[in-house]
């Protein structure tokens, strides 16, 4: 409908503003009439639409005709199984404050790197390896994400 006005350089908000043509009505009133075969819409629903959408002037008002409801041609399956995969990708993305935690974990161990290199290049004698010491929180740290990640699994199955 409105992909053939988008490349003008309008705004989204402009081009729900421009005037509708009959075309972009006739497609939305077979959008209405395959929801309609599907079993989304009632008959009476399926009635008021359709004049909804020929009394329609913008595209705005044509959008909303058809906000509820899927875009063509996709099944109640397919949009469960979409749900399903957000869910999945939702519960193994890692929590904000562990995120944070890896961030400040990464940055101490780059700064204590390049103190060390620093160090190391000014100095003639053996220096201490001291930056592998932050293996240890770092190995906490990795403990304490695998624990949280368990957790959110488990509680997703159930």
């Amino acid at each position: 409908m409105a992909k053939e006005v988008t490349g003008s350089g309008r705004r989204p908000e402009q081009i729900e503003m421009m005037r509708a043509a009959d075309a972009d009505r006739q497609q939305i009133a077979d959008q209405l009439k395959g929801a309609l075969d599907e079993g989304r819409l009632s008959l009476h629903e399926y009635d008021d639409r359709v004049a909804a959408a020929y009394a329609a002037r913008t595209y705005a008002e044509l959008l909303v005709i058809v906000q509820d409801l899927p875009r063509p041609g996709i099944s109640a399956a397919e949009v469960h199984a979409r749900r399903a995969a957000e869910e999945r990708r939702e519960s193994s993305r890692l929590p904000t404050a562990m995120v944070v935690l890896w961030t400040i974990w990464a940055s101490v161990v780059a700064v204590n790197l390049v103190v060390y290199a620093l160090v190391r290049a000014t100095v003639n004698d053996y220096v201490y390896p001291w930056p592998a010491w932050m293996l240890v929180p770092g190995a906490g740290l990795a403990a304490v994400t695998v624990g949280v990640q368990v957790i959110r699994r488990q509680r997703r199955r159930y």
